[in-house]
């Protein structure tokens, strides 16, 4: 039985927290507002796939987090959050997260707060992860809606080739309670190469999606959106060299394929957009357009649909 903190109940970090909840593990919740205030009251609703999982687990806002409990008294504390918030939680709190030695889980879009964990509590301490086919969003106060296969991949951030590292067996703790908890779950030997494909999936469908108002589906079959999900994804490739990372055609073909066979998923952005919250385009696009520039590279597709967005249009 491990002990997690989830900051960040939303659509991700609820359903993973709930199935957690049920496997037996003891959970603690972090939220805000007046999804927090029924998660104190009602407890945790995750509808997925025909199913509903109901648990009451503790649900804390981060004043509370400091005050009522120690970042030692944690196994693994997994960062679920939307990435627009990674910088503003560190800067809250990492002096509560230095008082231990204790690994922090990214589960987030991005592959920028991986660096951010990393400058705030130290390399030796950040596990790289990303959630795979999985869309998640809070319905309303309490209740949260998933789907998909729901994977989490993970790993060593950054990654130490042929040595032993500490934080392996942390990982393979992780991820056989997370296979008995119903969560397919896989350790990478190199996460910054998995987090570029996944980028290579948002940065292709999440902008173009929020500018459109289309779902997955919709976009991969459209005669011309097609090429313009399929452009950004090829620019997300050419854009990882900045890190080091060679991502060829095949892989481009490969995320394209993947997303093509998903059922039409609302992307993330498009609900954020929908609801009137921050957009995550500096952690998607951005993260795109700052290593193309770096590169002297261009990426006229990424930097179309990101400035038309900034803008408030579609």
């Amino acid at each position: 039985m491990l002990n997690i903190l989830m900051i960040g109940a939303g659509g991700i970090g609820g359903y993973y927290g709930a199935r957690l909840a049920e496997a037996g593990h003891r959970v603690v919740l972090t939220a805000r507002g007046e999804h927090l205030a029924a998660l104190q009251k009602k407890g945790l609703t995750v509808h997925y796939e025909g199913r509903v999982m109901e648990c009451q687990v503790p649900a804390v806002d981060h004043t509370t987090l400091v005050q009522n409990y120690q970042s030692g008294d944690f196994d693994v504390i997994v960062i679920a959050l939307k990435s627009t918030a990674t910088k503003a939680v560190l800067d809250e709190l990492s002096p509560w997260l230095g008082q231990s030695d204790v690994l922090v889980l990214s589960l987030q879009n991005g592959v920028d707060n991986e660096p951010m964990i990393a400058r705030a509590l130290g390399e030796s301490r950040v596990l790289g992860g990303l959630a795979v086919r999985i869309g998640g969003h809070i319905v309303e106060p309490g209740v949260v809606e998933a789907e998909g296969v729901a994977q989490i991949v993970m790993g060593e951030w950054p990654s130490v080739p042929e040595a032993q590292d500490a934080r392996r067996p942390v990982l393979e703790i992780l991820q056989n309670a997370f296979d008995k908890a119903g969560i397919p779950a896989t350790v990478s030997d190199n996460i910054r190469y998995e987090l570029w494909r996944k980028l290579v999936i948002n940065n292709g469908v999440n902008p173009i999606s929020a500018l459109t108002g289309l779902d997955t589906q919709s976009l991969t079959r459209h005669p011309r959106f097609s090429h313009v999900v399929y452009g950004m994804m090829a620019e997300t490739a050419a854009a990882a060299k900045a890190d080091g990372l060679e991502l060829s055609k095949d892989d481009v073909d490969e995320m394209f394929a993947l997303i093509s066979s998903f059922n039409a998923i609302k992307t993330s952005m498009l609900v954020d957009k929908e609801k009137g919250r921050p957009l995550e385009l500096d952690s998607i696009a951005g993260a795109v357009l700052r290593r193309s520039e770096k590169l002297g590279i261009d990426a006229p597709y990424t930097i179309t649909v990101n400035a038309l967005l900034e803008h408030g249009l579609g």
